[in-house]
């Protein structure tokens, strides 16, 4: 009898997930609001430098920085919001219209914790190549030794995408 009890309450507690998903999806929504912003204020300082012929704004690394940035957030917000999906699905509930859906997204279709944390993974590993990118264009280079530097990175990036994708 005590049992019984304590396992209906302990399977009742799985509930609590709830929050991480309520959460993650705000974070998402937040990423997505963000990023959309920064291409906004790219588009606008484009308009600035071309119409308005104001110069005194590096339109090159500037744009391309917050446009790489905007990329980035997107990808976060994509983190957030498979886990989001990842989490509900496996803890609280299957999500019955996304099966009868005609245009049914495997992507945010998740059926155990493995495929969560591979799709996660993936993700992951794009935003931190995105990162990287961003952090290259502001960078400068003075010595040879530092552009080896680059170039080896650049390899070890290739070669993590090779193999994660091989998977």
């Amino acid at each position: 009898m005590l049992s019984k009890i304590f396992e209906k309450m302990l399977w009742g507690s799985r509930h609590i997930t709830i929050l991480p998903v309520i959460f993650g999806i705000i974070g998402a929504v937040v990423c997505f609001i963000i990023a959309s912003y920064d291409i906004l204020r790219v588009l606008f300082g484009a308009w600035d430098y071309f119409i308005n012929n104001n110069k005194a704004i590096d339109l090159h690394a500037d744009a391309i920085g917050a446009l790489v940035g905007g990329i980035d957030l997107y990808l976060m917000a994509l983190v957030l919001f498979i886990f989001s999906f990842g989490i509900y699905e496996l803890f609280i509930s299957e999500i019955d219209i996304m099966k009868s859906s005609k245009n049914n997204s495997k992507v945010l279709e998740i059926k155990n914790l493995n495929e969560l944390k591979d799709k996660l993974g993936k993700v992951i590993v794009m935003v931190l190549i995105v990162n990287f990118f961003q952090r290259v264009l502001h960078s400068n280079f003075s010595t040879p030794l530092e552009l080896v530097y680059l170039a080896v990175s650049i390899l070890a990036l290739c070669l993590a995408l090779y193999f994660l994708h091989k998977s």
